[in-house]
Formats: structure tokens, C-alpha cells, sequence
């Protein structure tokens, strides 16, 4: 997602909201293996194994004897994530593609992302198998957009009003089913940020701040005046909300227990206003188990550069009054690499320094590692290798022990 305008007034670049879009050309315009091993062959392994070194670490065991389990919220630290250029569709997941990042960064990731979109009505089940089998959690971003994926577009196939007409139900179940069948933790962003104007599924395109019918309007509440007055209900948020909960109870009603929901907005609203602030979409704490959002610095050249703190500071105080409690996330974040507007390596610095600072509620960061073509025909560049200077402040920032490399798994009845 691009580089935001602040209510402050701090971005005067037009805001382009979303990850990513993929134009028929490709153009980017936003946006495991099994070797079976005898018996007999074992012990020559493992003397071929002492010999090399243990040169390449085996990933970490996923225990087998204390039944279902689920993800902890650490009490000491935040779990390190990224997603790791998956591809135009963000679901060509690989072993090796994790392991190179890895390599590249120098921490295992005990949370790796991909997409699940409705337009391929499928389950991701190799994915998550070759993500559970490395070691970490998979965080699916499951969104209800169809083909092209385009933004900007408004509704298709898979508007909301028609998943809760039920059209979509059969695929709701199938999705559940598999998720059940896989048995392990997953984090699911359902619908993410719904607070922009760019995916279909954003308020903006269901009756932004209009009246819900049937209430009086928000900007005539008897005897108050709006925005003072308790704003809402507002027709888009209200409908979003509506098709998250149905989602959420289909999946539920399955039997799909191990997925943990993660209610995912942009840090900033786009419109800055009060019906389209997260408060109005939060679907309430029965519904979700994470709070997150997206934080992304510069991405395109007409962006204007913002350091990391403003990009975090009122968006983590809004965040935290939905709920007291829940853990937050940085589902996604990252920035460009424009070394004559600002300086990625620095940016890098703050986030990773100040998260473990200033932040106490966030306990996972989901780092944005890719690069795409825009129709201009430049780059935007998000890797961390986007330069040697932003991969060592990258690296020397998650080698910080509070950076957890490992998921925390308890026995699912003690969630």
C-alpha cells in the first residue's frame, strides 16, 4: 500500500492506495520438497551431515505429542514476518524462495504471508503445508476479488451484498473445510484494508457515509451536531461489517478452530473522515483475535517521504482503543528505496528500533520484501535488499533478540 497523507497535513503526493494490481501485460501497476530416504541410508547421512558441518540448519521440529495447537501472543518480544515476492497473484510459494530470504536477512521468519483471492477458488493447503513444515505460521490475506484484480474498480462477482445473499457459500465451506483438514494455526486477513478506496470490498463503494436506511442520519442527530455527536451508523462500513461476521461465522460453523482472524485496516484512513475511521468497521472482539494493519512509507516517485514514527504514532493510539486487550500487528510494512527523498536504511532503523520501544502492544511485524514495474516503466523497489545500506540496517535490526524467529505454540485448549 503507497505512502499516506496524514490528517497533519504532512503528504501533498496524490495517495495510491493498494499493494499491487496486475495489468493483462503483467505490469505491476500498485502493485516443498519430499526426499524419501531408506532405512539403510540413514546413518551414511548423517556422517555425510557431521562432515559438511551441519553447514545448513534443519528447520524447526513442530511437536507431534501435545495434540492441537495454537499460536501464542509472546509475552517478551514480537514475532518477525515477511511476505517474500509470491509471485503477481502473491501465492506462488516456495521453499526455496523462503530460505533465500532468509539467507538474505539472516533470521528465520516465524510468520510467512501469501494471498488466498476468491477468484481462484481454491485453498492454499501446498502452501501452508510447505510454510507449517519450514517452521513458521502462515498468514493468508484472503480477499473476495476476482480477476483481473484490478483496483480501483469497485464491485464484482464477489461484492459483498452477495455473500450475504449467500451466493458465495458452497466456496465459504469448501475454504473452511480445508482450513479444518489442515489442522494447524493459520492468521487470516479477511477483506484487508477496507478502510482505503481501493479494493472491492472498501466501504467507499457500498454507501460510504450515507444513513444506513431505516436510521436517522448521522448528520442530524437530534439535538448534537456531527462530527460531535456519536457519528454512524454509516451504510459502508455497516455492510463491510455485516460480510465479515458472516464470513467469519461460515468458517467457524465448519469447525475451522486453528484460524486466528486478523482484522486488517491501512494506518491511515483514505478519506480522512469520521465514518471511514476503523472504529466504525471493527466487526467487534468475538470476531476478531488480532488487530492489524498496514504501515508503508514511500512507494512511487510522486509520493512525498515520511519517516517511520508519524506513519505509527496515531494510527497504533486508534488501533488500541477497539480493544484493550487483543495483540496488534504490522501486517504489512516496508518503503521504497528513493535515497534523494529520504533514507530507507533509516527508516528500516526507527521501525525495527522504536517497535520494541515505543510500542508494547505490537507482538508481530510483517515485512513487505518485493519489486514491481508501474506503467511509468520504473520500479518501486520494497526488498530489503533494495540497497547493501537498507539489507544491513535490515539485518542488524532483526538480529535483536526481541525479534522472534520462532512461533510460540501451546496446546490449543490453553488459548
Amino acid at each position: 500500500m503507497a505512502a499516506l497523507r496524514s490528517a497533519l497535513g504532512w503528504f501533498t503526493a496524490p495517495f495510491q492506495g493498494g499493494r499491487r494490481a496486475t495489468s493483462p501485460a503483467g505490469i505491476r501497476i500498485s502493485q516443498a520438497r519430499h526426499v524419501v530416504v531408506s532405512v539403510p541410508c540413514l546413518g551414511l547421512l548423517a556422517l555425510l551431515l557431521l562432515a559438511l558441518g551441519g553447514c545448513k540448519p534443519a528447520p524447526p521440529v513442530q511437536p507431534k505429542d501435545i495434540g492441537p495447537v495454537t499460536l501464542a501472543v509472546p509475552q517478551q518480544g514480537a514475532y518477525t514476518g515477511a511476505y517474500m515476492d509470491f509471485g503477481d497473484n502473491e501465492d506462488d510459494v516456495s521453499l526455496e524462495t523462503i530460505e533465500s530470504f532468509e539467507r538474505l536477512v539472516g533470521k528465520h521468519q516465524a510468520i510467512v504471508a501469501s494471498s488466498s483471492y476468491w477468484g481462484e477458488q481454491t485453498f492454499p493447503t501446498a502452501n501452508l503445508n510447505i510454510i507449517w513444515r519450514h517452521g513458521s505460521i502462515p498468514l493468508v490475506f484472503w480477499s473476495p476479488w476476482d480477476r483481473p484484480y484490478n483496483q480501483n474498480a469497485g464491485w464484482d462477482r464477489f461484492a459483498l451484498p452477495y455473500i450475504l445473499e449467500g451466493k458465495w457459500d458452497a466456496y465459504i465451506d469448501r475454504w473452511a473445510d480445508a482450513a479444518r483438514a489442515f489442522g494447524h494455526p493459520i492468521l487470516v486477513s479477511f477483506a484487508n484494508e477496507m478502510n482505503g478506496t481501493w479494493f472491492p470490498w472498501s466501504g467507499w463503494f457500498y454507501g460510504g457515509d450515507k444513513p444506513v436506511p431505516g436510521t436517522p442520519s448521522p448528520y442530524t442527530i437530534p439535538g448534537k451536531a456531527y462530527p460531535q455527536g456519536k457519528p454512524g451508523p454509516f451504510a459502508g462500513p455497516e455492510m463491510f461489517k455485516k460480510a465479515y461476521r458472516y464470513v467469519v461465522d461460515r468458517v467457524r460453523a465448519r469447525g475451522a478452530s486453528n484460524v486466528q482472524w486478523v482484522f486488517h485496516t491501512v494506518n491511515y484512513s483514505i478519506p480522512q473522515l469520521p465514518w471511514n475511521f476503523i472504529g466504525q468497521y471493527y466487526p467487534g472482539p468475538d470476531y476478531v483475535d488480532w488487530l492489524g494493519f498496514s504501515v508503508y512509507g514511500k512507494q512511487f516517485d510522486d509520493d512525498a517521504w515520511c519517516p517511520f514514527m508519524p506513519l505509527l504514532n496515531w494510527p497504533y493510539a486508534e488501533i488500541c482503543a477497539l480493544d484493550p486487550t487483543k495483540p496488534i500487528m504490522l501486517a504489512e510494512w516496508g518503503v521504497g528505496e528513493y535515497p534523494k527523498a529520504g533514507s530507507k536504511p533509516e527508516f528500516i532503523r526507527d521501525a525495527l528500533g522504536t517497535i520494541q520501544s515505543r510500542y508494547p502492544r505490537v507482538k508481530a511485524a510483517v515485512f513487505w520484501h518485493e519489486r514491481w514495474q508501474n506503467l511509468s516503466g520504473n520500479y518501486s523497489n520494497l526488498r530489503a535488499n533494495s540497497s547493501p545500506e537498507s539489507l544491513a540496517a535490515y539485518r542488524r535490526g532483526v538480529a535483536d533478540p526481541f525479534w522472534l524467529d520462532k512461533p510460540l505454540l501451546v496446546p490449543a485448549k490453553m488459548k
